[in-house]
């Protein structure tokens, strides 16, 4: 009940200034951190070692590979954490991890919380207005020229930082070359939105239909992947207006975006096949999939699920539509520190988080050991660590081709995000449920954007812009 109260008389600047006197403890230089990191600086405290425990960590996706460099890191620096174990715990995704944190921080069981959480700009946003997030801007503004360009623009809230970035990774294209050359379409015509389209209306008539120039889940995630993510950025779309309402039904690159998706599925340019399930991977195999896009994420679905087809697949920057001419837009993952009293390991995965960032050896050693077990990694965020060559290798399973140099060379003229809100949550389920009606064949797509809209509007009304 105390800590109930403590919460709704302002238990966020409570458990703030406990982590400003408390959570500084065991900040112990190690041979392992390199010099100048901010992480090793000295304290009142620097000659103790984190207390035995658990830092528990709120995960989706394949969070467990990740798993591997952080325990190796702890082995590796047992004098500072020498009994720590990391737990992490799978979630069903970025709403699922947001809405435990929030419903156990609503209720001050600050015991049941994580020390850390994976997170997306929508999410955290949506916590740290709520005070659940703690304040990393002291630690990650003296490092923001030595990352890539933009990396901690999504990770800003009324001008204080709340993630740590995990990856910036750009959207790209995939396309299986065996599929081009059988039907002599060269890929290089999939340079632009309109030049993509075209190409599966190519495929659709020369394979009789049997070939689909991409896939598209009935059920789910069109709005995540083909929406936010990929043609409304591109589009130069908008949600809301700069005063916060609601113009997603009249604003001319949010039309060109949803067309883009209306012709995709009216057109019958795509497979209709649940994302990531192994039907999809089958159809894939059998040459039915032609592409694959436009996250960089597809990279470690494909080498894991269709690693047969090794040297078929090759990658391109994200079409861009021919009278805007921006790249797709970057998505950036992050950590989050939860802001609880008690937050005993918040230094601690501040050194880790740094080491994996700007360690050039062991980031190319778990890198390594990603590639073999065909487990998921992105490039680095850190400019001296992409300038190594390295991260400019050819892979076997792109014929010979960089994946990783493209992956960096993806990030050129990149198209802006969609500005985030506070209602971006909210939103995204609105959107998200018109889209898949339309998908399903339940509604026009001028109907789900008139839907959208009046939903909006209702629901919602004015959104507060990330400022």
């Amino acid at each position: 009940m105390r800590k109930k109260t403590l919460f709704m008389l302002g238990v966020c600047a409570l458990a703030m200034a406990i982590l400003m006197t408390g959570c500084g403890s065991g900040d112990k230089k190690t041979t392992e951190t390199p010099a100048g990191s901010p992480a090793a600086g000295a304290t009142d405290n620097a000659n103790k070692a984190f207390p035995a425990g658990k830092l528990v960590i709120y995960g989706y996706g394949q969070p467990q590979f990740l798993g591997e460099f952080y325990n190796n890191w702890l082995e590796r620096n047992k004098e500072i954490a020498p009994d720590v174990k990391i737990e992490i715990i799978q979630t069903e995704g970025e709403a699922d991890a947001r809405q435990k944190v929030v419903t156990s921080y609503a209720s001050g069981a600050y015991d049941d919380m994580p020390d850390v959480i994976q997170t997306a700009p929508v999410s955290m946003i949506d916590m740290a207005e709520g005070g659940i997030l703690m304040d990393l801007t002291e630690f990650l503004q003296p490092l923001e020229d030595k990352l890539v360009d933009g990396a901690l623009n999504q990770l800003k809230y009324k001008g204080k930082i709340y993630g740590l970035p995990d990856a910036v990774r750009p959207q790209l294209m995939f396309y299986n070359k065996e599929i081009f050359d059988k039907y002599n379409i060269d890929p290089a015509e999939m340079d632009t939105v309109e030049g993509y389209l075209e190409v599966g209306r190519k495929l659709k008539e020369a394979s009789g239909g049997k070939v689909f120039l991409t896939y598209i889940d009935p059920g789910a995630n069109t709005w995540r992947y083909f929406g936010r993510r990929g043609f409304m950025p591109q589009a130069n779309a908008k949600i809301w207006d700069d005063a916060g309402n609601v113009v997603i039904d009249t604003d001319p690159g949010a039309k060109m975006a949803f067309q883009t998706i209306e012709t995709l599925v009216k057109e019958n340019l795509v497979l209709k096949s649940a994302i990531m399930q192994p039907p999809l991977y089958d159809a894939t195999r059998n040459g039915e999939v032609a592409t694959y896009g436009i996250g960089a994420f597809w990279d470690e679905f494909l080498r894991k699920n269709v690693s047969d087809m090794s040297g078929n697949w090759r990658v391109m920057p994200a079409p861009a539509y021919k009278e805007i001419g921006k790249r797709g837009a970057p998505v950036t993952s992050m950590f989050s520190l939860i802001n609880k009293p008690d937050a005993k390991y918040a230094e601690l995965f501040k050194k880790i988080w740094y080491d994996f960032h700007f360690d050039a050896k062991e980031r190319q050693t778990w890198t390594e050991s990603m590639e073999s077990q065909n487990a998921p990694y992105a490039n680095p965020i850190t400019k001296d660590l992409l300038a190594d060559a390295f991260w400019k290798q050819p892979s076997p399973f792109y014929g010979g081709q960089s994946f990783r140099e493209m992956e960096g060379a993806g990030l050129a003229n990149g198209a802006e995000n969609l500005r985030i809100t506070t209602s971006d949550a909210e939103a995204d389920k609105i959107i998200s449920s018109e889209i898949e009606k339309f998908v399903a064949g339940a509604q026009t797509m001028d109907e789900a954007i008139a839907s959208m809209g009046k939903n909006l509007k209702a629901k919602i009304g004015k959104a507060t812009p990330n400022q």
